[in-house]
Formats: C-alpha cells, sequence, structure tokens
C-alpha cells in the first residue's frame, strides 16, 4: 500500500511538471511564430550597435505580408520595451507601472463578480437538485441567458444600475454564475445512491446530505467551473469597464490604447499582454486551492 501511494505521488509530480514544461513551451512558440512571421513578412528593421561591437544589422524579408507590418503587429521586444516607457509624453509613471495598477483594479472587481456568482451558482445549483420542479423550470432559463452576447448586456446593465463598480460586478457575476450552476447539479449528483441510501437509513437530514455527502462529491466537478469562471469573470471585469465608466481599469485602457493605435500599438498590445496573464494568474490562484484542497484524493485513486 505504502509503495502505490510513493508511486502515485511520484506520478502527480511528474504530471505536474510536464504540465509546468509545456505552460512555459507555448508562450516560446508563440514568440516564435510570431517573430517568424513578421522574419518572413514584415517591415525592413536595423538593430545598431549589435552587442556594442560597433555593428549593425539590417533584415530585408522576402515577403510582404500585410499583417505582419509594424502597426499592425510590433516586434515581441518593442512590446516588452514599451513597459519601461512613460505611459504618456512627460509622465513620470511607465506603462508597465499603470497597467499593473489597471490589472490590480480589474482584478478586485472580478474577484467580486466571481465570489457572488460563484456563491449564486452553487445556491441555484442546490435548489434544483432538491427541486425537480423548479430544475425544470428555471434551468432552460439559466441556459438561454448565456446566448444574450455580454456586449450588447453590459450597457442595459449600466443603464440599469447606473455607471460605476456595481454594475462591473453585476456582469462579472453574469459570467460565472453559469458555469458554477450546471457543474454543482452535475457534481450535487454524483454521490453513489447506496451512499445516499446509508444516509438516509440513518435518519440524516437533508441539511446533513449534503454538507457531508453531496458537496464532498461535488468538488472536483465546482472547481472545474471555478476554473473556467475566474477567467470570464476578468473578461466580463473589462467589457463591462467600458459603459460601466470606470478609468481606472484594463477596460478603459484597451479603449484609450485603441484610439492612440497609430501612434503607439504597442501600448494597447502590452495591454492586451497584462490582461492575460491576469486571467492566467487568476486561474493559477483557483488551481492551488483546488490542489490544496483535494490533495489527498489523487493519492487515494492512486
Amino acid at each position: 500500500m505504502a509503495e502505490r501511494i510513493a508511486d502515485a505521488a511520484v506520478t502527480t509530480r511528474g504530471g505536474r511538471v510536464r504540465t509546468v514544461l509545456f505552460a512555459l513551451l507555448i508562450p516560446f512558440a508563440i514568440v516564435l511564430v510570431w517573430e517568424g512571421v513578421k522574419f518572413l513578412g514584415g517591415d525592413p528593421w536595423r538593430i545598431q550597435n549589435v552587442l556594442g561591437l560597433g555593428v549593425s544589422f539590417e533584415h530585408r524579408p522576402p515577403l510582404r505580408i500585410g499583417m505582419a507590418s509594424d502597426l499592425s503587429l510590433p516586434h515581441v521586444w518593442e512590446v516588452l520595451g514599451s513597459f519601461f516607457e512613460p505611459v504618456q509624453r512627460r509622465s513620470d509613471v511607465s506603462l508597465g507601472q499603470f497597467l499593473v495598477g489597471a490589472a490590480l483594479y480589474t482584478w478586485r472587481e472580478a474577484a467580486l463578480g466571481f465570489l457572488v456568482g460563484a456563491l449564486l451558482g452553487l445556491t441555484l445549483a442546490s435548489i434544483f437538485i432538491h427541486s425537480r420542479l423548479l430544475e425544470r423550470a428555471f434551468v432552460p432559463y439559466v441556459i438561454a441567458s448565456q446566448t444574450v452576447p455580454i456586449v450588447a448586456l453590459a450597457p442595459m446593465i449600466v443603464f440599469a444600475f447606473g455607471q460605476g463598480v456595481l454594475s462591473v460586478v453585476i456582469i462579472a457575476t453574469y459570467l460565472t454564475f453559469f458555469p458554477v450552476t450546471i457543474a454543482g447539479i452535475r457534481g450535487l449528483t454524483s454521490p453513489d445512491p447506496r451512499a445516499l441510501e446509508l444516509m438516509r437509513s440513518y435518519a440524516a437530514s437533508r441539511w446533513a446530505v449534503f454538507w457531508k455527502l453531496r458537496l464532498p462529491a461535488s468538488l472536483p466537478y465546482l472547481f472545474t467551473a471555478l476554473k473556467i469562471s475566474a477567467t470570464a469573470s476578468i473578461v466580463g471585469a473589462i467589457i463591462g469597464e467600458g459603459p460601466g465608466g470606470i478609468p481606472e481599469g484594463l477596460g478603459r485602457a484597451i479603449i484609450n490604447f485603441n484610439q492612440q493605435y497609430i501612434s503607439g500599438p504597442e501600448k494597447l498590445w502590452a495591454t492586451i499582454l497584462v490582461s492575460a496573464v491576469l486571467g492566467i494568474l487568476f486561474f493559477s490562484v483557483v488551481r492551488a486551492v483546488e490542489l490544496f484542497v483535494l490533495r489527498g484524493r489523487a493519492l487515494a485513486a492512486g
């Protein structure tokens, strides 16, 4: 038994190492393809004083690809270098500092929407599994709610609740509750029927069955939904900041840098990069919590 547990632990660690290596390989591959396209069909470029040797290097791509121009697709080093440049002319704040502050502001809005959406989704799932009538009546409407484009719904929410953080949180909640609701229904109904019969034979209340059997059994399903909802809440917060009139978040930064795109395309790309990293970090936080909460289940399964 001890050998099986040890083998399972080694296998789990090996899987995590492969996951990390694969996660690091993807950005490298994206950069390689990005610069490869520009190398083949981008604008000519020149590097002055290579490695301080006083030698210049000039490259003229053999092809002309419109999407690979410096305006449409700036070099990776230009995007990364823009983080150290002033966010505006004569500003003491760098673009990197500005975007970090905007990302933290957006994350706070998304985190609130994530928490409210998760609680709402779990509450709805709990109600539906205890009432088949309510499930048949309202689950189709829960599903239908996600067919409305959030871009069209966001201005309506802002009109109803006014500009401000509340509207942004509601939009993030809207994108968060659906995965949790559907996964919650599946997870809360996943316990072995024999375990349910055993609980009933001991005259356990519905509350006891829920907390001691249904909820623990649903955790793998819920964490899968929460990881999806984490990234969805970031998207909802960014989309909501435009009509919500939030000047401090990434949504407003994307709008502003899009309007200034011709003069500085790398700023918009840098903002998109920060938005993606923010979503990945939020996903990673939920994943870390999942590994901690379910740390004993993988070994038991092995």
